[in-house]
């Protein structure tokens, strides 16, 4: 049986997240946690309904899914709020971590699309006061908090300067940044993953072949990007196309699912 609880990490209507747990043995604690972290482009078109079916799912197969809800561009995210919630939610897992009796050794995200970006922008938290000043109000405390342990993105969106110049999604990355980096140059920087590295913790890229909306040269030069540290990423290839990897069913989703259980052991 999975028990679901909701609980908000700040006043907007978009900041919560809701926890999804197995049963645990009395006196028992769960073995971490996936932050599930939905796609959409950063637009608030989607919301945390595309994770929820995953966070069940991972909870079906004992492991505790904390799916994390955030402002978008258009709903008062974008630069910086967007970055900041995504923080912020994670952190709130130190609130949890008693009450629910998480386990924050492991802490893994799983992000889709443009959470795939943000999984593996928050992994690399500890470098983000290295990255130059971003104009305007800057994430506060980035290095604090609870770390990422490892992270598996699915189809994500990991080279932000390159899909600024693919123009992916009608100028999504623009869109999140309010403007384009000739412009923020800052902002741009400290939003790309790919500025992050070399990160130390884990990083699976799984990307579908069939995918038409996030190409795979998104996954593939972080990939190459990250190979001179000392953990190097690791493209995965899997069938279907770009929503297959957030249908429970799909062979690209199973694969994701069995890459988290691995991080969480």
């Amino acid at each position: 049986m999975t028990r679901r609880y909701r609980h908000d990490y700040g006043d907007d209507p978009s900041q919560w997240g809701e926890l999804f747990l197995p049963d645990l043995p009395v006196g028992g604690r769960h073995r971490g946690v996936v932050v599930v972290i939905h796609g959409g482009y950063w637009r608030s078109t989607y919301g945390a309904e595309l994770g929820e079916p995953l966070a069940k799912d991972l909870a079906e197969h004992g492991m505790a899914a904390w799916n994390l809800e955030y402002r978008r561009a258009g709903n008062g995210g974008g630069w910086p709020g967007t970055f900041q919630d995504i923080l912020a939610g994670i952190d709130k897992l130190a609130d949890l971590a008693a009450p629910h009796a998480l386990d924050l050794g492991r802490v893994v995200a799983l992000g889709h699309s443009a959470g795939g970006h943000l999984a593996v922008w928050a992994a690399g938290r500890n470098r983000l006061e290295g990255l130059g000043p971003a104009e305007g109000s800057q994430v506060e405390n980035s290095t604090d908090g609870v770390r990422l342990t490892g992270v598996v993105s699915q189809s994500g969106v990991l080279n932000l300067g390159g899909a600024e110049r693919l123009s992916l999604s009608d100028g999504a990355v623009a869109n999140l940044l309010a403007g384009p980096s000739s412009e923020f140059p800052g902002r741009h920087r400290m939003a790309d993953p790919m500025a992050a590295l070399p990160l130390d913790v884990p990083v699976y890229a799984v990307h579908a072949l069939g995918d038409d909306d996030v190409p795979l040269s998104m996954s593939t030069t972080y990939v190459e990007a990250s190979q001179a540290g000392p953990v190097p990423a690791q493209l995965v290839r899997v069938p279907g196309d770009h929503f297959a990897l957030i249908d429970v069913t799909a062979e690209a989703y199973l694969t994701c699912r069995e890459l988290v259980g691995g991080l969480l052991r």
